[in-house]
Parts: structure tokens; C-alpha cells; sequence
């Protein structure tokens, strides 16, 4: 019973089966009837876009074609157009071209008679005037030639003599300018080697037993002590100024002081030489504030306080610099120059002569090489080292430091002169001028400034006189030591004298 019972529930579960399969292959096929039909249609439809799209984009593609193709026909018909004109312009070119090859034609034929005919005329004109036509030129040229040389000869000499006058004119007017406006005193004060004693005792006290105080003196000060039988004097002699001057003032402190004995002396020494170097510092210092021109270099001021103890012809060498610095700012003021430059030239221009003794070479070239080792600039130092010629000029503050130097030396009583020495130079000028072939007499005139040399007429032409004078020039400056300037005048004189009776 239970096992029948099983097999109808076997049965029962298979049929129920297969009918559940039957349903599901009847539903499987409906999906795919649909989903197929679904898929037919949206096929269509995609069909229909892709067909009317491609319809769309031929229509635009035949519109662009047409329009395209409308330009190309209008360009060609444009293109068309210019080439017919073209081929006018060209049928008018061409005959232009003729035209003028005709007309070339008949100007060459023109110009060929115009030869014949000129050549004609020209043989003619030779035959008549009995002369080429180039030799006529040229005497034509010549002529023209020698009018201009002779009125180019005298314009030139005319520009130059009124350049001369004027110029001349020009610098006696800022020379004098200059003069006038400074006032420098006209002597300057030397200093002396000769010290004082109150009595010819102190002698034998600076001498010292067996000289140990002269000989000790002597080496502290590195000057020579003359003890002579000048009364109540010794002579201090050495060829450094300074080193003079510091004996001289040790000299004095030792023989006011009264003891005189070699420690003593190399401590009075000791202190002098300390002293001096702030001294000529100060110098230095106050030399450049008159002169109105900034504090140099510390080593500059140095060597620039050192000219106070140097003298060219007893005139003072700080005191002749400081006046050429101002003659130099004043006369570089009435030519428009920068009389800051011109000072500061003028100030330094002889610093070369308190190094002589250390360097060789003349004092203009050895101040201007200093000047630029201690950071001078280029315009001060050319100026330095070229007025007194021995370099050229590079500007014109050189010219204004040479002709200040020149002032500041020749004017009266700047430079001592003893009579001997100058009736002795006066005597050499004179002499030096007799020595000329034509000479009649010679006058050396305005303290020895001026030499005027009267020479025989016959004996001398014009142009000969002219030369003389620089002759005679050229002779005072190689044989003559002088300060300044010297002005040669020769004087040629003819005189006819007849009488009324």
C-alpha cells in the first residue's frame, strides 16, 4: 500500500513536471518572438535615421558642390577678364616700344649731326683764335688757378692776423684779469741755516769734549754742524730742507735749554722730528684750504706741507704753488675751463721738487707720476707732468698751470736776484745778441724781460730779421738760465733824410 502510494506520488510529481516544462519552452518561445520583433523594429528604425542622415548629407554636399562650382565660374570669368586686358596692355606696350625705338632713332640721328656741326664750329673757333681748345682750357684753369691762390693768400692772412690781434688781446685781458683779482704778497720769507748763540762759549758746549756732542748732533739730524769764527752764529749745512730745519729748531731748544750732551740731544731730536711731521701735515692742510681745493691723499698733504721748506730763487715753493692754484682758478673762470681742476693742477704742479732727492727725473714728470700712485686723476696729473712741455698737452689745464707758473715767477719781487747776477745776465743777453751777423746794438730792457736788437738795414732783409729773432730765441733758451720769459724784438730801420734849404 505504501509503496503504490509512492508510485502515485512518483506519477503525480512527473506529470506536474512535464507540464511545468511544456510552459516554460511555450514562454521561452514568446520571449523570443518578442524580443525578435522588438529587434526587427528598432533595425527599422535605425534604418530609416542612417537613410535619411545620408540623404541629408548628400543634399549638403551637393549645395557646397553648387556653390563652389558658381565661385570657380566667376573666378574664371574674372581671370578671363584681366587676361583680355592684358593682352590690350601688352598690344599697347608694344607699340609704345616702337615709338620710342623710332624716336631713339631719330635723337641719334640728331645728336650725330650736332657732333658734325660742333666739330665744325670748334675747328672754326681754333682757326680763328689760333689755339687748341684744351690749351684754352688749360690757360683758362691756370688763371682761374692763380686768382683764387691770391685771394685765398691774402684771406688767410688776414684771418690769421686778426686771429693773432685777437688772440693776443684775448690773453693780455685774462692774464691781467687774473693779476688783478689775486693779491699775493710779492716776497716770501726764506728760511736760515744760521742759529743764533748768546755767546761764543756755547761753541765749546755744542762741540763737547773730543766733539762726542757735535759728532752725535750730527748723525740725530743728518746735517753738518760749521762752527767757524762767525760771532755768535753756527751754520747749520745739509742738502734736505727739512732735515735742516729740524736741526735748526733742535739747535736752538739745546742751547736755550743749556744742557748739551748726547742723550739730551737724541731726545730734543726725537721730539723736533715728531713735531715736524704734524707741522708739515698742518702745512700741507692749510695750504690746500687757501688754495680752495679738497683734502688730497694723507700722503699728497704729506709731500705738499714739505714745499714749505723748499725755495726756487728765494721764493717759496708752497707759498709760489698756492698762487699759481689761484691764478689757474681764476683765468680757467674767464675761459669757461673747470677752475676746480685748474686749482687743484696749479696746487700740485711743482710736488715733484720735495721729491727730487728720492726719485730721478725731472720735477714736473716725477710730481705727476706721485699724483697718479696716490690716486690723482688723469686730467691733474698730465697737467702736472706738462707744464713745463715735457709731455703734451692734453687739455688745457696743462697751458693755464705753465703760463700761471710763468706769472707767478716773473712778476716783480716774486724771485730775490742778487746785482752781480743780474747785471750778469743782462750783460749775456746783450752779448749773446752781438753775436748775430748784422748786429748794431742790443738793449736788454725791463729787468732782463725783454731783448731789443736794432740790426743794420743793409745788411739784413726783412725775412732775414724775422729769423734772426728766433735764432736769437732759441740761443737764450739752450745757453741762458732765466726765470719767466724773454721777448727777442730785432728792429730793421731805413731813414731818408733830405733837407729844405
Amino acid at each position: 500500500m505504501a509503496i503504490e502510494t509512492l508510485l502515485t506520488a512518483i506519477a503525480g510529481a512527473a506529470a506536474g513536471g512535464a507540464a511545468a516544462f511544456f510552459v516554460f519552452r511555450a514562454r521561452e518561445r514568446a520571449l523570443r518572438a518578442e524580443a525578435a520583433a522588438r529587434f526587427e523594429a528598432e533595425a527599422r528604425d535605425l534604418r530609416a535615421r542612417a537613410l535619411t542622415e545620408a540623404s541629408q548629407s548628400l543634399d549638403d554636399r551637393r549645395q557646397r558642390l553648387d556653390e563652389e562650382d558658381k565661385r570657380l565660374r566667376e573666378r574664371e570669368t574674372v581671370v578671363n577678364r584681366q587676361l583680355d586686358r592684358l593682352g590690350t596692355v601688352e598690344s599697347d606696350l608694344r607699340n609704345r616700344a616702337e615709338a620710342v625705338d623710332a624716336t631713339s632713332a631719330r635723337v641719334e640721328e640728331q645728336r650725330r649731326q650736332v657732333e658734325r656741326q660742333s666739330g665744325e664750329w670748334l675747328a672754326r673757333i681754333e682757326a680763328l683764335a689760333g689755339t687748341t681748345a684744351e690749351a684754352a682750357r688749360r690757360s683758362l684753369l691756370g688763371e682761374v688757378e692763380a686768382r683764387a691762390s691770391r685771394e685765398a693768400a691774402e684771406v688767410a692772412r688776414a684771418v690769421v692776423e686778426r686771429a693773432r690781434h685777437t688772440a693776443d688781446d684775448e690773453a693780455r685781458r685774462i692774464i691781467a684779469i687774473a693779476v688783478q683779482r689775486y693779491a699775493g704778497r710779492h716776497a716770501a720769507e726764506s728760511s736760515t741755516a744760521l742759529v743764533a748763540l748768546p755767546g761764543d762759549d756755547m761753541k765749546g758746549r755744542i762741540i763737547g769734549r773730543d766733539g762726542r756732542n757735535i759728532r752725535a748732533f750730527e748723525a740725530a739730524t743728518g746735517v753738518t754742524v760749521l762752527v767757524d769764527d762767525t760771532p755768535h752764529a753756527v751754520v747749520l749745512s745739509g742738502f734736505d730742507p727739512v732735515r735742516r730745519e729740524v736741526a735748526r729748531q733742535a739747535m736752538e731748544r739745546l742751547v736755550l735749554d743749556g744742557r748739551i750732551h748726547p742723550a739730551r740731544i737724541e731726545e730734543v731730536v726725537t721730539a723736533v722730528n715728531q713735531e715736524m711731521d704734524q707741522l708739515i701735515r698742518k702745512m700741507g692742510e692749510d695750504a690746500a684750504a687757501s688754495a680752495v681745493v679738497a683734502l688730497p691723499d694723507a700722503e699728497v698733504v704729506r709731500i705738499l706741507g714739505r714745499l714749505n721748506f723748499r725755495h726756487s730763487f728765494s721764493q717759496n715753493v708752497l707759498q709760489h704753488s698756492i698762487e699759481v692754484a689761484h691764478l689757474c682758478g681764476l683765468m680757467a673762470s674767464e675761459l669757461g675751463a673747470d677752475p676746480v681742476v685748474a686749482r687743484r693742477s696749479g696746487l700740485f704742479h711743482d710736488i715733484g721738487k720735495a721729491l727730487s732727492q728720492e726719485m730721478q727725473g725731472p720735477h714736473a714728470i716725477v710730481g705727476a707720476d706721485f699724483l697718479r700712485r696716490n690716486g690723482e686723476g688723469p686730467v691733474v696729473v698730465n697737467a702736472v707732468a706738462a707744464h713745463h712741455d715735457e709731455v703734451p698737452h692734453e687739455s688745457v689745464y696743462g697751458i693755464l698751470v705753465s703760463a700761471a707758473d710763468a706769472i707767478s715767477a716773473s712778476r716783480p719781487g716774486s724771485r730775490s736776484e742778487g746785482v752781480a747776477t743780474y747785471l750778469q745776465r743782462l750783460q749775456s743777453l746783450e752779448q749773446l745778441a752781438m753775436d748775430f751777423a748784422g748786429v748794431e746794438k742790443a738793449f736788454a730792457m725791463q729787468a732782463g724781460r725783454e731783448l731789443r736788437v736794432i740790426v743794420r738795414h743793409e745788411a739784413v732783409t726783412d725775412e732775414q730779421g724775422v729769423q734772426m729773432a728766433r735764432d736769437i730765441a732759441r740761443r737764450v733758451e739752450d745757453e741762458l738760465t732765466y726765470p719767466g720769459q724773454i721777448r727777442v724784438t730785432v728792429i730793421r730801420e731805413t731813414r731818408c733824410v733830405e733837407y729844405a734849404k
